[in-house]
């Protein structure tokens, strides 16, 4: 495949993580490990940068890497929320099966409802991470395209 097919592959997968236009996307839990070429989509597509977990204000969207060894997967998505706007969404990534950090989908599965979340749109993303749209029922309700 050339790298513009390959760009294009990801700016793809950026859309179809729910990212729009415009948004505010915080970064949390960024690693040597995580996939550059999708963070670099990210921006492409939405038109900003992403913002670290230092932010000082409330964001559209959370790009949330999380490995097993990161602790309690409920608490960080209850954080998570805590950096959304209303109607925000999180993106979660974890490592597919068979790599470091790898977590159950069971786990997942579990944590997302404690955390009061909606999970949609599972999709790979590269190699070696798993992707996740995460909502609050309410935001889910709201609308969103």
């Amino acid at each position: 495949m050339s790298a513009t097919a390959d760009h294009a592959e990801e700016r793809t997968l950026a859309v179809r993580l729910g990212f729009q236009p415009g948004q505010v996307v915080q970064e949390i839990g960024y690693d040597e490990d995580t996939d550059q070429d999708l963070r670099e989509a990210i921006e492409e597509h939405t038109g900003t940068e992403l913002v670290d977990e230092e932010y000082d204000d409330v964001a559209d969207a959370v790009l949330l890497w999380f490995r097993d060894e990161d602790g309690d997967l409920t608490d960080a998505l209850v954080d998570a929320i805590g950096f959304l706007e209303e109607d925000g969404m999180i993106c979660l990534l974890t490592p597919k099966t068979g790599r470091d950090g790898y977590i159950e989908a069971s786990d997942i599965t579990e944590a997302v409802q404690t955390a009061g979340l909606s999970q949609t749109k599972p999709v790979s993303v590269g190699k070696d991470w798993n992707g996740s749209r995460l909502v609050t029922p309410k935001g889910a309700k709201a609308g969103r395209r």
